[in-house]
């Protein structure tokens, strides 16, 4: 910097300025500065949330969260209009058939049973 432009820095505010600056009322002022304080504030709480690493996660998973809902959703809700009537049909004949007569379904759990027990202790 030059010697005139440093001294021009350090001297005080021209004339023009203090007309300026007194041409404003104490409540303006208080106004002002109030403003200033609420950006201030408000910045403030901005880079904490940026900075508050674990709840910006929580967040985001909870974001994650509910996509995987809607897409689950939006996917059952397709499975269910693609599904003929016939396959619902079907299956629900065969749910009635079990419960009419639960032997043979009850007779093949037990040997799916025994062939994976057997099969589990035979390895030993």
């Amino acid at each position: 910097m030059s010697a005139d432009r440093e001294t021009s820095e350090t001297t005080s505010p021209s004339p023009e300025d203090e007309g300026a600056q007194e041409t404003r009322s104490p409540e303006e002022i208080r106004a002002d500065i109030e403003d200033t304080q609420s950006e201030l504030g408000d910045t403030v709480e901005a880079l904490a949330a940026k900075t508050d690493v674990k709840a910006r996660a929580s967040q985001r998973v909870e974001e994650v969260k509910e996509n995987v809902q809607a897409k689950r959703e939006e996917f059952t809700s397709k499975a269910k209009e693609t599904t003929p009537d016939s396959a619902r049909q079907g299956g629900q004949q065969v749910i009635a058939k079990v419960r009419e007569n639960p032997a043979p379904v009850a007779l093949a759990v037990a040997v799916l049973l025994g062939v994976a027990i057997g099969r589990l202790t035979s390895g030993r």
